[in-house]
Parts: structure tokens; sequence; C-alpha cells
């Protein structure tokens, strides 16, 4: 594992224009130099709608397209997620676009359906793990942070630390009337997964007039923020070093001790 540069895009995303949300966080993102990451909200390009009829796309639609130009263009691995339709369903649908054109998917498994999310949208039922510089990654989204057995940081003996990830990943629109639930949870997955957290939330009002407060941030193993943001648009970059990650496992290995169960995804 080498040291893993990351950079966190919190922004006021436009409501149902994605190509001036295009415009908005490409120029965002080409103000990032040197990381290996880049980070985005959820539905960043359309904001948190069921709309889905007219802010659907495609995987080989524009805005697919447009991720994975930009991170050609910067170097950089895009994650963000997006409104996607795959055949006769659409899904919030996470992308990871890497510099050298390919690209890998997670649909978001926990539909919010205080918001009618489980009514417009399909859900996922695999997870991804993805691999940078070393680093295993757990991309999520959302609403998925408040399901603790499907992010369980699974125990195995022939990985690095003992554990399938090394870092967790999440894009939000978590608005502020709950955000003290988004802090305090990405506390405890980093804390009960021995992993790094981050989680990047978007900031304003959408068009639903639900206000948004960011605290987008990183998190270390033991819980403790390396990275707190406030309600402004703004982009962080941090470095994350393993070296601190794989000294606490190694002197409190509790991985060793966890629950072995396995997760039925079907339902």
């Amino acid at each position: 594992m080498q040291t893993l540069t990351v950079s966190l895009v919190q922004g006021a995303t436009r409501w149902h224009d994605a190509a001036g949300n295009r415009d908005y966080y490409g120029a965002m993102v080409r103000r990032v130099a040197g990381s290996d990451l880049v980070v985005l909200p959820e539905t960043f390009l359309s904001g948190f709608t069921n709309d889905t009829l007219s802010n659907a796309e495609t995987m080989d639609g524009d805005s697919v397209a447009w991720m994975r130009a930009l991170a050609a263009d910067t170097g950089a691995t895009l994650a963000g997620s997006l409104v996607i339709r795959d055949g006769d369903s659409v899904y919030n649908r996470l992308i990871w676009a890497s510099p050298d054109g390919t690209l890998a998917y997670y649909d978001k498994r926990h539909l919010f359906r205080m918001a009618g999310e489980h009514t417009r949208y399909g859900g996922g039922n695999q997870r991804l793990i993805v691999e940078l510089k070393g680093w295993r990654i757990l991309p999520q989204v959302c609403y998925d942070l408040r399901f603790p057995v499907w992010l369980r940081n699974g125990r195995r003996e022939d990985a690095p630390g003992g554990m399938d990830y090394d870092l967790a990943l999440f894009v939000a629109n978590w608005p502020t009337p709950r955000r003290q639930p988004w802090r305090t949870l990405l506390r405890a997955r980093a804390i009960e997964n021995l992993a790094y957290v981050i989680g990047v939330n978007r900031v304003g009002v959408d068009g639903n007039q639900l206000p948004y407060a960011g605290d987008s941030a990183v998190i270390d193993p033991v819980g403790e923020a390396l990275v707190e943001l406030g309600p402004q648009e703004q982009v962080v970059t941090v470095n994350l070093d393993p070296a601190p990650l794989l000294a606490h496992r190694e002197r409190f290995p509790a991985w060793m001790d966890a629950d072995r169960f396995s997760i039925d995804a079907s339902g």
C-alpha cells in the first residue's frame, strides 16, 4: 500500500441540470492537482430526484462519457453516483471511472423509502471492492451508511491486515436535519471496521427545498476526524497513510473475534 491522495468535492448541485452540473463540477475537479482519487456527491449531476424519466441516462450516455474523459484529463480516478437506466430499471449507480478509461460501478442497495426512492429505483445486491495504489476500497451510497451488516469488513486471514477493505467511501445527499446521524455513523463505521472512512455530501438547497450542511469528512480507523468540512462549497485534499491503519490492526486485532455470518443479498 502506498500513500493515497484523495480530494473531496463538496458542491451545491444544480437541480435537474446535468449540463450545468458537468460544467460546475468539472471546474471544481480541474482545480485539483496530483490526486489519485476525486470523490463527488451522490446524484451530483441531477440532485436526489425521483423524476427518473427526465434525469436517467444510460451507461453510454453523455455523463458517463464525461466522467471517463475528465478522469483521463486529470489523471485521477473519479467516484460519484448518477441516475442510470439499465434495461427496464433505473439505479442510483456509483460510477468508478479510472484514468485509463475503465469503469466499475456499484448500485445503491438500501433505497431511502422515506423519500420514495424504493418506488422509482432498483436496488443493487452486490458489493464492489476496487483497488487503487494497493488500497482496497468499498464504495457505497448515502443511506447504505445506516446498515452495518452490509458494510461489515469481512475477516480474511489471507489479506493484508486480515480484512476485505481498507477504506469505505460514502457519497451522499444527506439533509441538514439528519446531520448528527451522518456525522456519528461515519465514525461508527470506521471504528467497527478498523478502516478509514470518507463521506462526501453536498451543500445548498435542492429542488425539494431540502437544505444540506455538507459535513463531508475523512475519519481514521479509531474514529478521529482528519478532515471535517462545514457548509461551504469547497475542494479539500488529504493524504491517507497506510501505516497507522496497519499498525492499529496489528495491535488491536478485533477482526479476529468478529462473528461469522453470511448475507442474503437477494431480498
